[in-house]
């Protein structure tokens, strides 16, 4: 099936992880266009402000194609806490360890960046993703109905105190 290779920005990543959201969610959530206007919008600006030394992105590519993703945005890391954003693993992925090798990437970034806490959004019925972050320590302190991301869910905020 090939090797999984990890890098940071490659040519087509944004496009690529937008993607990977907008086909995911939909088919999964019935998420729409709002959804993936959102992602696209969110995650462009933040590549396009991206700091080496306070943010972080990374892409799992298999056979020259981007399947996965993760990113730490650290903006805010001194007055909120960084934020774990865009974490999203095609099938292709799925159950190769690819996953917990990005949260492993990501967590790590922010122990040698000295954030005391990252947090990340999120929403009841993403039990894979729910098991790796409890996994790696986040644990859940804010949950409610919201739409957020154009469709009502039971929004939650994980925070892992580092």
């Amino acid at each position: 099936m090939g090797e999984v290779e990890f890098a940071g920005y490659v040519p087509g990543a944004i496009g690529r992880v937008v993607e990977l959201h907008g086909i995911y969610y939909h088919q999964n959530w019935g998420f729409g266009q709002f959804f993936e206007a959102k992602v696209a919008s969110e995650l462009s600006t933040f590549l396009d402000r991206f700091d080496k030394t306070r943010d972080g992105f990374w892409t799992a590519c298999l056979n020259g194609r981007v399947e996965g993703s993760i990113t730490v945005d650290g903006i805010k890391a001194e007055s909120e806490g960084a934020h774990l954003r865009w974490f999203i693993l095609s099938s292709k992925l799925h159950g190769r360890g690819v996953g917990n090798a990005l949260m492993e990437k990501a967590v790590n970034f922010c122990r040698k960046s000295n954030y005391c806490r990252v947090y990340l959004w999120t929403f009841a019925g993403l039990h894979a993703a729910s098991h790796l972050y409890e996994k790696f320590g986040f644990r859940l302190v804010e949950q409610h109905e919201g739409t957020q991301w154009g469709t009502k869910v039971n929004e939650q905020k994980l925070v892992l105190n580092i």
